[in-house]
């Protein structure tokens, strides 16, 4: 099977899902959908890593290609050693404003002498039975994405993007507007120009820039403004709407029938 670093680094037009409702039903659904990957959000849920694991299992028990990234709360080192010794493909790290930031995101992932993960034989190693296969292997399969999301970001963009061992980089349009001034203005020229910035940036490297689209109106967008893989909406999302879309569907339907309720007088 290719691995989701292996289709970073030679494909595009790779999709992913947004995973925030902490069940494994639903990452195991979406995962039977055919993405390349899910990505479970642990910066704004409560989900624990347990929780997380269990999801990881379900996703993998889909039996396709989907492979699971966790988007951590920050740069922070042992949070990212005990996420991948759960055995996820890879990790988002968010709010990365300079090179050096990115370089500490690739030595958090990179066992020694290279990187600073501690060793264990967690499940990643399937607790022992794989250890020395998995110690050897881990750092050229684990797949590394930061995230761009403020205007010192954007400033470093051809920096942090150039950083040995990033292998994608993640527009956080949310933030990134936030942090312009800019919040929910997703028109703005000064959105797009920071966008097309970010995208460059990645293109000037070789390295792969995506976005989060919730709207599916919006993907054309994306797709022209050159992303090279987007996360095409979010479980909650896909919740809400669909629910929408049915009860007014059959709101519709009633107020246009003409059998008369058992109601009316």
């Amino acid at each position: 099977m290719t691995t989701l670093k292996q289709k970073f680094q030679t494909q595009s037009n790779i999709a992913g899902a947004w995973l925030s409702i902490g069940h494994p039903t639903v990452a195991e659904v979406t995962a039977k959908q055919g993405f390349d990957f899910v990505l479970i959000d642990t910066e704004h849920t409560p989900l624990t890593l347990e929780t997380v694991e269990n999801m990881s299992r379900a996703v993998e028990l889909a039996d396709g290609e989907t492979e699971t990234i966790v988007r951590v709360p920050s740069n922070d080192p042992d949070r990212i050693k005990r996420v991948l010794d759960i055995g996820v493909a890879g990790v988002m790290v968010p709010m990365i404003e300079t090179a050096a930031e990115a370089r500490q995101v690739v030595r958090s992932v990179t066992y020694p002498p290279d990187g600073i993960r501690g060793v264990a034989s967690g499940r990643a190693a399937e607790y022992g039975e794989d250890f020395q296969r998995y110690v050897e292997t881990a750092d050229s399969t684990i797949t590394t994405v930061v995230q761009i999301e403020t205007q010192t970001g954007l400033e470093n963009a051809r920096d942090i993007a150039a950083v040995d061992g990033i292998d994608a980089v993640f527009v956080g349009p949310a933030d990134l507007s936030a942090n312009l001034g800019i919040f929910g203005e997703w028109d703005s020229d000064r959105l797009a120009a920071a966008i097309d910035r970010v995208v460059d940036a990645g293109d000037e490297s070789d390295v792969p820039v995506g976005t989060f689209v919730v709207d599916p109106d919006d993907i054309e967008l994306r797709v022209e403004q050159g992303f090279d893989y987007l996360i095409v909406g979010k479980d909650t999302s896909h919740l809400s709407s669909a629910n929408e879309r049915v009860r007014n569907r059959y709101e519709d339907a009633v107020s246009q029938s003409p059998a008369t309720s058992m109601f009316e007088d």
